[in-house]
C-alpha cells in the first residue's frame, strides 16, 4: 500500500466516526416530538390533519377542543393534555387576522398544512407565482380568493 493509500485510509478511518454522529443527530432531528406522536396516537385515529390546520386555535382554544375531545372519548392521558395542547398551539397555532385568512384555512389546507405556509417568506411576486401554480394544480381559487389571499400571505409571510 502506498504512503497515499495508506494517509486517505486512515482520514476515511478517522472522520467516520463524525459522519456517524452526524447522521445519529440528523435522525435524531427527524423524529417526531412528543406532541406530534401523542397527536398521531390519539387524534388522527379519528381525524386526519387537515381537522387540525383548519381551526388554528391558540392555547386556550386547543385546551377546549382537547378537553372536549377527551369528554368525546379520545384517549389522551392527563399528562399529555398540557404537552400536545403546547404543541397544537406552536405547530398549529393562529394566523394573523386579515381578509385572505379563512381562505388561506379552508382552501390552502386542503394539500398543505400550515407550517409549510409559516416558513415560506416571499414577496408579493413570489406568492403570485405560488398561487399561480397552485391554480395550475387544481386549486379552487376565484379571481377575489386570489387577489384576497396573495394580499393576505404577502403582508403576513414576506421575506
Amino acid at each position: 500500500m502506498t504512503l497515499a493509500v495508506r494517509r486517505a485510509a486512515l482520514t476515511i478511518v478517522a472522520v467516520l466516526p463524525i459522519i456517524s454522529a452526524a447522521v445519529r443527530a440528523q435522525d435524531a432531528a427527524r423524529q417526531p416530538e412528543a406532541g406530534e406522536k401523542i397527536l398521531t396516537a390519539a387524534c388522527q385515529s379519528c381525524h386526519d390533519s387537515r381537522h387540525v390546520d383548519t381551526q388554528a386555535l391558540d392555547e386556550e382554544g386547543w385546551t377546549k377542543v382537547v378537553k372536549g375531545e377527551i369528554a368525546r372519548g379520545a384517549e389522551v392521558k392527563s399528562d399529555d393534555v398540557p404537552v400536545l395542547v403546547d404543541y397544537l398551539a406552536r405547530y398549529h397555532g393562529p394566523l394573523p387576522e386579515g381578509p385572505g385568512k379563512d381562505v388561506v384555512l379552508n382552501i390552502c389546507t386542503q394539500c398543505h398544512d400550515l407550517q409549510r405556509v409559516r416558513r415560506t417568506r416571499l414577496d408579493a411576486e413570489g406568492w403570485a407565482e405560488i398561487l399561480d401554480t397552485m391554480l395550475n394544480e387544481g386549486a379552487p381559487l376565484t379571481e377575489k380568493d386570489f387577489a384576497a389571499v396573495l394580499r393576505y400571505l404577502a403582508r403576513n409571510f414576506r421575506p
